[in-house]
């Protein structure tokens, strides 16, 4: 009885890429294309990837607003993520983190919970740090009991 011998071709292995709730797919993002212009009100529950010009106010509070290198962008933003890659004139609001990248330019105050301006970057304005539950002044917002007995920030006024 012959013995198998092992063929020539070798199977690649498998790479498996786990997807975390942090990534946004194309499918999640709504995008603002280089020839669009927009003024006004832009608000939403998802993700928004500007690569046009929009002017007025963006307000995506639970959700992330890149403004792509060929963004530009004169509006207030309050979200949870910002990523500066273009020109922002206006205050940003983060529930979480602005990042300004090194070809980004930022004129306007931020107000987040962290902020990361890499080197070559512009930016003009005020920072404020502010934990996620605090008011203007540094003072944390009081606590409330949800009817299922779970701890709940009151909203800010």
């Amino acid at each position: 009885m012959p013995t198998p011998t092992s063929s020539a071709v070798s199977e690649a292995p498998t790479v498996t890429r786990p997807v975390t709730s942090t990534t946004t797919t194309t499918a999640d993002q709504a995008t603002i294309g280089k020839s669009l212009v927009i003024k006004g009100e832009v608000t939403g529950s998802e993700s928004l990837y500007i690569d046009g010009r929009v002017e007025g106010s963006i307000n995506l509070s639970g959700n992330r607003v890149t403004v792509g290198r060929n963004g530009v962008v004169s509006a207030n933003i309050n979200a949870r993520e910002i990523v500066v890659l273009g020109k922002v004139r206006g205050n940003l609001t983060a529930s979480d983190r602005v990042d300004i990248r090194s070809d980004g330019s930022l004129t306007g105050d931020v107000v987040a919970a962290r902020i990361s301006i890499e080197d070559g970057a512009f930016f003009k304005g005020g920072i404020d740090i502010r934990k996620a539950g605090q008011k203007p002044n540094g003072e944390e917002l009081p606590k409330t009991m949800t009817p299922s007995g779970e701890v709940a920030t009151a909203a800010r006024a």
